[in-house]
């Protein structure tokens, strides 16, 4: 499969990705190699990197599972070992993760003595359609989503499918999420292509993924710091991110999965679209409707549709005291930067709600 251009490097995929990667070492004579993993990868993915990667010597960083430990706490514990290790500036560091790991990892790659180079290899399916595309790394704060972070550019990201025979269902649907935005913001035959997908069904998901990655490319090669179009990638995202912050925070609801949560946020941002931007009631339905077949609905009470509004203050996308949201024009075109009343905002989980 081709490799994808982008201004600030390549994606690289399936076997080429392992022959680029072994290249790419033999030529840059790095002082030392340390690969960030969790204990997921580490136990079910770290084992097809070594095959892959027989001869090289490198050294493992392990850090907790889940994104509760997406935080200042982890990327102490990193820098630390990372000094223990005595990593000097012409070391390379390589992210075997999921999204957690890509933010975190690349986060503390950018900043350890000012910038070390690395290399994020995506082991979820939400990575590899999203968390390491894109330039972006972070930490949250207090459990608010990405609240620190960089935008740091990989030196290279490599796709291998072969890693989500590791993941749960659960962990292809949350990463069918983020692919079901791309269609929606970008491309309604994409979108078309994937609502009756089963996310469970490895063997269809290579040319989808890739298309993923395009479509991604596209928008951020024309706004990388995120100026204009790149907010687009938001769509689902302001409510969604609140929604799981909540959701971690919460005694009575399940935490969820990024993607679980984004899913939400995007029927409730569907709702936002045909109420104050141009999207159809029909396909306001129809985007409810595929949801609704992937993705278990959640129950909110009043005080938690308070508690997210509350949270929604603290969303990194606000300007001038403002929330602002990206909505659909139609299923393949966007708008941004709109702003949306409280009482809006209860219709939609009242809708969402709705059977």
């Amino acid at each position: 499969m081709k490799s994808i251009q982008t201004p600030f490097y390549e994606v690289h995929f399936g076997r080429y990705a392992a022959t680029t990667l072994k290249t790419y070492l033999e030529k840059s004579n790095f002082t030392k190699v340390v690969v960030v993993v969790d204990g997921n990868t580490k136990k079910h993915c770290l084992p097809h990197f070594l095959k892959n990667n027989p001869d090289l010597k490198f050294e493992i960083i392990e850090i907790p599972v889940g994104e509760s430990h997406k935080n200042i706490e982890t990327c102490l514990l990193v820098w630390r070992q990372l000094s223990v290790l005595e990593i000097d500036r012409n070391s390379l560091v390589i992210n075997l993760g999921g999204g957690v790991v890509t933010d975190l990892g690349g986060f503390v790659a950018a900043t350890f003595k000012r910038g070390l180079k690395f290399i994020n290899i995506p082991t979820s399916l939400l990575a590899m359609v999203d968390a390491s595309v894109g330039g972006k790394t972070g930490i949250d704060l207090d459990n608010s989503k990405n609240q620190v972070g960089t935008i740091t550019f990989a030196e290279m990201v490599l796709i291998d499918t072969l890693y989500l025979e590791t993941l749960p269902k659960t962990e292809l649907r949350s990463g069918m999420a983020e692919m079901l935005k791309h269609g929606l913001i970008s491309d309604r035959n994409y979108w078309n292509q994937l609502k009756n997908l089963k996310p469970t069904d490895t063997t269809k998901l290579i040319p989808l993924i890739y298309r993923s990655v395009e479509i991604k490319n596209k928008i951020v090669s024309k706004d990388p710091i995120e100026k204009d179009i790149r907010k687009f990638l938001n769509f689902g995202h302001t409510l969604g991110h609140a929604i799981e912050t909540h959701c971690l925070e919460s005694q009575t609801l399940k935490t969820l999965l990024h993607g679980e949560a984004i899913a939400v946020g995007m029927v409730l941002e569907a709702f936002l679209s045909n109420t104050l931007s141009s999207l159809t009631a029909s396909d306001l339905e129809s985007i409810k409707e595929t949801f609704s077949k992937i993705y278990e609905k959640i129950s909110f009470k009043l005080s938690d549709i308070k508690a997210v509004m509350k949270l929604l203050k603290h969303d990194k996308k606000n300007s001038h005291g403002k929330v602002n949201f990206v909505l659909l024009e139609a299923i393949g075109k966007c708008c941004y930067d709109i702003k949306v009343s409280e009482k809006t905002i209860v219709e939609a989980f009242e809708y969402y709600a709705e059977k």
